[in-house]
């Protein structure tokens, strides 16, 4: 069962601004979430990226702190029709974090702590558009909005930036995550309205 904040307020679309369609704009940032928020401390959390080969390449907290940041501004579109214009994030590019992992997978199937998963094509994660990111609005990036990390990848519906990210599978084969098995599209791009299988 989803779990919505209290107070979330949708609003009209604003016809000077360009919105995917079937979207409206919100100023909240609503919190939604297919179970209970995970709370991961700094000192036991950790990222991996799993090769098809077997290899694992690991990140604790302070070596992703150590890693060069970047600050991207970003529209979010959740598949719920909400969408949330220019916010502004730190973290540390998915290039980087591949940049010495050797690979001929095409897929990635990510995973939280909590135990969901997401899938998307590897291509989607690299040429600067996904960040494992870990603060929002100059603050470090709250729970119920997947801190202490979440996997970014605005392009997608906001589904596909898997919250309390801990790690990425590389495979040869799309391996469908938890809303993709529960009906929700493959891929999920709103500019396309890929909310459902089929869409």
């Amino acid at each position: 069962m989803a779990i919505v904040s209290r107070g979330f307020q949708g609003r009209r679309r604003e016809e000077s601004v360009k919105l995917p369609p079937g979207q409206y704009l919100t100023y909240d940032f609503p919190v939604l979430s297919a179970g209970p928020t995970p709370r991961i401390p700094l000192d036991r959390w950790e990222f991996a990226i799993d090769t098809e080969a077997g290899q694992t390449h690991r990140w604790t907290w302070p070596e992703l702190m150590a890693l060069p940041a970047e600050q991207p501004t970003v529209d979010l579109h959740c598949v719920t029709k909400w969408s949330k214009l220019a916010t502004h994030w730190r973290g540390v590019s998915l290039d980087v974090l591949m940049a010495d992992v050797e690979t001929t997978a095409e897929y990635a199937l990510v995973y939280s702590y909590g135990g969901y998963t997401t899938n998307l094509p590897l291509e989607d994660l690299l040429d600067g558009k996904a960040w494992i990111a870990y603060a929002f609005e100059g603050e470090e990036l709250e729970p119920q909005h997947g801190g202490p990390a979440r996997l970014l990848v605005p392009h997608l519906y906001l589904w596909k930036s898997a919250k309390w990210v801990r790690g990425i599978r590389l495979l040869h084969e799309d391996w469908p995550g938890f809303w993709e098995t529960a009906g929700y599209h493959d891929y999920g791009d709103p500019w396309r309205e890929q909310r459902y299988q089929g869409d």
